[in-house]
């Protein structure tokens, strides 16, 4: 009986952190944006790079994937390229 309860309860274990982490990973979200005329992207949202840069921050585009963010920047130009905020 006791061999059942510690395996349901490592086994609890088990899923609770493995679910717990999947949510931290799942809700980062990367971002292009134009900053102070220059094109970034980065994990922060609009508010913190608003903090960081300055109001001259505009949000171009979202993604899921840091690699999706680097791309879109990369077909905008590249990271560090000449944007406006419209």
């Amino acid at each position: 009986m006791n061999k059942l309860f510690i395996a349901l309860f490592a086994t609890s274990l088990v899923l609770a952190i493995t679910f717990s982490s999947t949510n931290v990973i799942a809700n980062t979200k990367y971002s292009v944006f134009c900053a102070d005329g220059k094109i970034e992207a980065d994990s922060r949202t609009l508010d913190q790079m608003k903090s960081a840069r300055g109001s001259n921050v505009c949000l171009l585009k979202e993604f899921d994937y840091s690699s999706d963010a680097d791309n879109y920047a990369q077909s905008l130009g590249g990271k560090g390229s000449a944007c406006s905020c419209n």
